[in-house]
């Protein structure tokens, strides 16, 4: 076979699998060449060229922004912001049945969140966690931020002492280089008295006055079945989630529990947690989240006016405004 232009350049004998699937891939989407093309290019078969391009997709190489707004998802915002009486609304194209919702919101998030990054005021940003949030975040170019400051809402330590694997203050720090505030603390203590020691302790009190004060909140949300991420990641106990469950708990935000309502639970869970519940005076809190297991949790966060803004899809805002 004829060696193409950039084969000519390097041996794909010497270059890693990766790095070739990358290359593949920039030249379908970014250079608009057909599989037939990339080959002549690289000097290698069709067929090893659709592989390549296969493998940058399954691998998460591949990040896709388009930039035209669709109408429909427009109209879903327009209803979703009139349904429940949000004050921004952002809609992404649903990626069809069975994928996970989450490959189609983070990419179409980021470059919004980017955009808030941007704004030349300063501003401070209060942070939840979890891996909706990271997700995005990973999704996200780097923006000059230095001039806002990042602060979390809940803490990042399990109860065995484990950091939380979904932190987001640290990735999302290094993507905007703002001054960032994380809350170096249990997500919940074990009594009373150990929160209010961790409370006094100087570095928690300034990240919960900060995070009080931000202009900004923005969070994923948890759903309460036998699923719920707070159960997962290690910080309930099973007896602590069924508990919760009894007890109407159908959602979280930031660590704490609410209702179907949207109303806080009363109960000993949300007592002992160390970090801020939102919303916090008349801070605005946007939510990110999307498919059939956050459906629930989302519809009691809107309709008790726990959030004033919302990124979700195009399946789950068509469920919430028709139910």
């Amino acid at each position: 076979m004829a060696k193409g232009n950039l084969h000519a350049a390097f041996d794909d004998s010497e270059v890693s699998p990766r790095d070739l699937a990358a290359r593949a891939a920039w030249l379908s989407f970014v250079g608009g060449m057909t599989q037939d093309q990339i080959a002549q290019e690289l000097g290698i078969s069709r067929q090893r060229a659709q592989r390549l391009v296969a493998r940058a997709s399954s691998e998460g190489l591949i990040r896709v922004r388009i930039d035209h707004p669709i109408a429909r998802c427009l109209e879903l915002e327009r209803d979703l912001k009139r349904r429940f009486g949000l004050e921004a609304a952002w809609v992404s194209p649903g990626i069809g049945a069975g994928a996970d919702p989450l490959n189609g919101l983070a990419p179409f998030v980021a470059p919004v969140l980017e955009r808030l990054f941007d704004d030349e005021t300063p501003k401070v940003f209060a942070l939840g966690t979890g891996r909706t949030l990271k997700t995005v975040v990973d999704h996200m170019r780097a923006t000059e931020g230095a001039h806002h400051k990042l602060v979390s809402l809940i803490g990042n330590v399990a109860p065995d002492g484990s950091a939380s694997f979904y932190e987001v203050i640290m990735r999302l720090a290094e993507k905007t280089r703002a001054r960032h505030y994380p809350m170096s603390a249990p997500v919940a203590v074990r009594d009373a008295e150990e929160l209010a020691l961790y409370r006094s302790l100087p570095h928690i009190k300034a990240a919960r006055k900060l995070a009080q004060s931000a202009d900004l909140a923005i969070a994923g949300i948890g759903q309460m079945g036998n699923d719920a991420p707070l159960y997962m990641d290690g910080f309930l106990t099973a007896e602590e989630l069924t508990d919760l469950q009894t007890a109407g708990g159908v959602g979280e935000l930031c660590g704490h529990i609410f209702d179907r309502e949207g109303r806080y639970l009363d109960h000993p869970v949300n007592h002992r947690m160390v970090g801020v519940r939102v919303p916090e005076a008349e801070m605005p809190v946007y939510c990110i989240g999307a498919g059939k297991s956050k459906v629930t949790a989302l519809r009691a966060a809107l309709g008790g006016g726990l959030i004033t803004g919302l990124f979700t899809d195009e399946w789950t805002a068509n469920t919430l405004i028709s139910e």
